[in-house]
């Protein structure tokens, strides 16, 4: 097989077991588990994921220098390809999925025991950053950072879960389970293709994980609110602005107007508008025919999401001669917070193993995890690199939080999940 990017230039080494002591000392069962489907100890898996954290840090770096902006079909294909190159080194097999704004992936890895349903990862490559970014903003590391587009968002997951699958193949060691990779090009800006992908990989799946970043302080994502993305388009009509206004219709005094209606109904409990992008007119001595909105919507419950999503379906002009249309862009379901949670319990005991602590928070993005959380798939998001800062000039990783999620992951895919719902097997 050819070694991964991650592994090329990493000589394994022997490690000596030692004792589990602390925190590990008393997760027997997490510990038995770890030892069970790894050869050595948790402190073994824990110094090989030493050995590769530079190398992942160097795959970071690479996938951050292709930039890949959400809708360019070329550059998106690029990076696809280096992925699938990656993965496929580390055992899978890849297949890409066309896409109306680029192809996405889909990778799996057989697993030890091929009956047992399969655990579903999904992931993004698209960024919100134009090309030309680099240029003043290159990738760099300073005082154990690493900064850049997309480097948090989510570059750096991707790398480590790449990292995650070459140690265990350096181990001569196999997923437990069939593990299935899904990765969409249009991630951020709702998935409106890619979502098609995901929901087709939920059937069967025994759980899910999601390769976003955790919260700043390394926490898992337990619960995240719906998301809706709408288009408020105004048709007005055209006039001189000077000598026949009287017969025009303003489409931005319109969309103004709406925008004040819509700030109002998403004043509701549960409800929060972002008015993200507005465009309208021609001319200043013309009166406008048209103009439009894009609001980003965030919902804390799927009855929120509902409730505003059907009053501005109701919208209506305010102006004679004017025309309103609501149009939903994207999509995405409140996940809401779970009692008990034995998805986070079993990852948590493995972290202690590992000498990690560890737990697990509501986050207040969206993202495809949404999906499977919303109807009550056992899911976890937040395995991605440590940091802070996506979709901002300052988005970073942390280099010394690599090699733990290096770790943290490989141990997940290795160890038998415990039952997680009634009809869940393994």
């Amino acid at each position: 097989m050819t070694k991964s990017p991650v592994t090329k230039n990493v000589v394994a080494k022997n490690v000596v077991a030692k004792p589990a002591t602390g925190p590990a000392a008393t997760a027997s069962h997490g510990a038995a588990a770890v030892t069970t489907a790894l050869p050595g100890v948790p402190q073994a898996l824990s110094t090989r994921a030493r050995t590769l954290a530079g190398a992942v840090r160097r795959r970071c770096v690479d996938l951050a220098r292709i930039e890949s902006p959400s809708g360019d079909a070329p550059r998106l294909d690029a990076l696809a390809e280096e992925l699938a190159a990656g993965f496929c080194a580390t055992g899978a097999t890849a297949r890409r999925e066309p896409g109306p704004a680029g192809d996405h992936l889909v990778l799996e890895w057989e697993g030890r025991d091929e009956s047992l349903p399969h655990l579903l990862i999904v992931g993004h490559h698209d960024t919100v950053w134009p090309v030309g970014t680099l240029a003043d903003w290159p990738v760099t590391e300073e005082d154990g950072r690493l900064t850049g587009p997309g480097v948090v968002d989510m570059k750096g997951g991707l790398a480590i879960l790449e990292g995650a699958l070459s140690l265990l193949a350096d181990l001569g060691e196999r997923p437990h389970r069939t593990v299935r990779l899904v990765v969409v090009s249009d991630e951020e800006v709702g998935s409106p293709d890619g979502r098609r992908l995901v929901e087709r990989q939920l059937r069967g799946a025994a759980a899910v994980l999601g390769l976003e970043p955790p919260h700043p302080d390394g926490r898992l994502k337990t619960a995240r609110r719906g998301s809706t993305r709408v288009r408020l388009t105004v048709t007005g009509r055209e006039a001189h602005a000077g000598n026949d206004a009287h017969d025009g219709v303003s489409a931005v005094d319109e969309l103004v107007d709406q925008l004040v209606l819509v700030r109002d109904l998403a004043g509701q409990p549960g409800t929060e508008l972002n008015a993200g992008r507005i465009s309208g007119g021609s001319r200043a001595n013309v009166v406008a025919g048209r103009a439009e909105a894009e609001l980003g919507l965030r919902f804390a419950t799927v009855e929120a999401q509902r409730r505003t999503l059907d009053n501005l379906a109701r919208l209506t002009a305010l102006r004679p001669g004017a025309r309103v249309r609501t149009e939903v862009l994207s999509s995405r379901p409140a996940w809401p917070e779970r009692t008990g949670n034995p998805l986070l319990r079993h990852v948590r005991s493995l972290a202690a193993v590992l000498g990690q602590q560890l737990d697990g928070a509501p986050a207040g993005g969206a993202g495809d995890t949404n999906l499977p959380g919303s109807r009550g798939l056992p899911t976890l998001d937040g395995f991605g690199a440590v940091g802070a800062g996506a979709h901002a000039r300052h988005e970073h990783i942390r280099v010394d939080q690599i090699a733990p999620r290096i770790a943290l992951l490989a141990a997940l895919l290795a160890v038998p999940l415990p039952r997680l719902r009634d009809r869940a097997e393994g």
